[in-house]
């Protein structure tokens, strides 16, 4: 009995069934499932996002008849485009994507500003943002609006999931995976992504400040606070996810990108979005610092990039190459510019093992490799 029972413990555990491929229509596996964060953060998220609401309707209430000070606008298009930008061309193109090398005061400066959007710590930001490019629009992508499938009931659930309903969620992307080059080897960037809170209170406090300094009175700073503050904030928030949700199901496509990726480019959010919108140009070049590739495409964060290198500031550009933004092809009986190769580990900001502050994950290279 005892060499029976023997062979029956050192049997191996039946494997666990294989997950059906993603055919690109349905549901994500699990993508149905409810994963509701702690009440903590459920409430934390839900005061930032809604928080800009209500102020925006005390703003209504208070300028009723008064109208909206020039001050308190031009305070609004100041606070936008400053914190607009850190998130555009700090966070995104030089600290996820490494489409250029800044000098380390700007870098900073960038990150900074883009910690004061309101829009998570830069770490997490980066993190979740490879993430998304690694799993673009299939399993693994944080905020595709085809987690639900693709019918017109999951497309709708799944729009107000890229949107904000996956901020909700309790699906943690890990930053020593996914960020590692920021989290072990940039100490002043951790202290930057340390400072978060601090830096969202400058935020609201510094548009206060101002206004109550230049009009001189605390009303002044109210309307500051308000509407430079909170509804600026707002506004930024929604922008950035309609990038996620609406640049994933609204608009053109007309650059190859990888398997089952359905980002598009939406003209109507390019100026407010500082160029991101041209979503699908970016993720057939991810790592490229311009975005919008065509010659009326306008992309105020590749022009300040741009005005970075001409002044010295930024070095290792990545521009994409002449031949390409020279040469058109027809598709569709449409012209369009030619299409590029897939985005590659290194474009997203993954790259093989090899050296300090390098990534390697098997996973993500199986994911990227399925999809091209």
């Amino acid at each position: 009995m005892t060499p029976v029972r023997a062979q029956i413990r050192q049997a191996p555990a039946p494997a666990a069934p294989a997950a059906p491929a993603y055919d690109g229509r349905s549901a994500f596996p699990h993508g149905r499932q409810r994963l509701t964060a702690p009440a903590g953060h459920t409430a934390l998220t839900a005061t930032i996002v809604l928080a800009p609401f209500i102020a925006l309707g005390a703003g209504i209430w208070l300028a009723w008849g008064r109208g909206i000070t020039l001050t308190d606008l031009l305070l609004a298009a100041f606070f936008y485009v400053v914190t607009g930008l850190g998130v555009t061309v700090g966070f995104h193109r030089l600290l996820t994507h490494g489409s250029f090398t800044a000098r380390p005061w700007l870098r900073v400066i960038l990150a900074v500003a883009g910690s004061m959007s309101f829009q998570g710590n830069l770490i997490d930001w980066v993190a979740v943002h490879r993430r998304h490019h690694a799993f673009t629009d299939r399993p693994g992508d944080p905020h595709s609006p085809y987690r639900y499938g693709t019918g017109p009931g999951g497309q709708l659930r799944g729009l107000a999931h890229a949107h904000a309903g996956w901020l909700f969620t309790h699906e943690p992307t890990s930053a020593a995976r996914y960020a590692p080059d920021l989290l072990r080897n940039d100490p002043a960037m951790l202290r930057i992504s340390r400072a978060f809170p601090a830096l969202c209170a400058a935020s609201l406090l510094l548009p206060f400040a101002a206004g109550w300094t230049i009009s001189g009175s605390l009303y002044g700073g109210l309307t500051a606070f308000i509407w430079a503050g909170l509804v600026r904030v707002a506004l930024l928030q929604h922008v950035t996810w309609s990038v996620n949700s609406l640049c994933h199901m609204i608009g053109g496509r007309p650059y190859g990108t990888r398997r089952h990726d359905r980002s598009t480019d939406l003209w109507p959010l390019a100026l407010l979005s500082f160029g991101e919108s041209w979503h699908n140009g970016h993720h057939s070049q991810p790592r490229c610092a311009r975005h919008g590739r065509g010659p009326r495409q306008i992309d105020p964060s590749a022009a300040l990039i741009s005005l970075f290198e001409r002044l010295n500031w930024a070095t290792n550009v990545h521009w994409q190459p002449p031949d390409v933004l020279q040469h058109h092809r027809t598709v569709g009986s449409k012209h369009t510019l030619r299409t590029s190769a897939p985005a590659s580990r290194e474009s997203i900001g993954l790259r093989s093992r090899g050296g300090p502050g390098e990534v390697f994950d098997p996973d993500l290279r199986t994911a990227t490799a399925s999809q091209r």
